[in-house]
């Protein structure tokens, strides 16, 4: 199940942010950094809404429940989608998902390594380190072609 359906999934789900990045970049230079963010979040939490109401199954939990550090991803949502809107137009789009996906791996690692949040604790180890040299390595690639190609 792993390989025909999660992988394909995170993978649309990637294809997703790539476009959503784009599109809304677009829109930052038409309204501004805080209005898109704020138009994409609106119609994200509408249509999330009807989702919930029509699809989900009643939750015991909910946000007055849970541990108010557990509702901090809207924050993080809310800057990430801040930050998309402000690199789009400056560095171009695949420049700006190779660096939030280093930023994802590399806060990913750190939290495999330290089991934060209750995750499984994975030793950050000389191949985890490469992968990270790596991907560094890539965003440069990508964003010097992105300057050379401007000049």
């Amino acid at each position: 199940m792993l390989l025909t359906l999660v992988f394909p999934l995170l993978l649309l789900g990637g294809m997703a942010i790539a476009a959503q990045s784009s599109i809304n970049g677009a829109l930052s230079i038409r309204t501004d950094v805080v209005t898109t963010a704020w138009l994409a979040n609106v119609v994200a939490a509408v249509i999330l809404l009807i989702l919930v109401v029509f699809f989900e199954p009643p939750q015991t939990a909910t946000m007055f429940s849970v541990p108010t550090w557990q509702l901090a991803g809207a924050l993080f949502g809310a800057f990430s989608m801040v930050a998309i809107v402000i690199g789009v137009p400056r560095i171009g789009t695949a420049a700006t998902i190779v660096a939030v996906i280093a930023g994802q791996i590399i806060t990913g690692l750190l939290v495999d390594h330290f089991g934060l949040f209750g995750n499984t604790q994975l030793t950050l180890d000389y191949k985890r380190m490469a992968a990270i040299a790596l991907l560094a390595g890539a965003l440069y690639l990508i964003y010097l072609s992105n300057v050379r190609g401007k000049i």
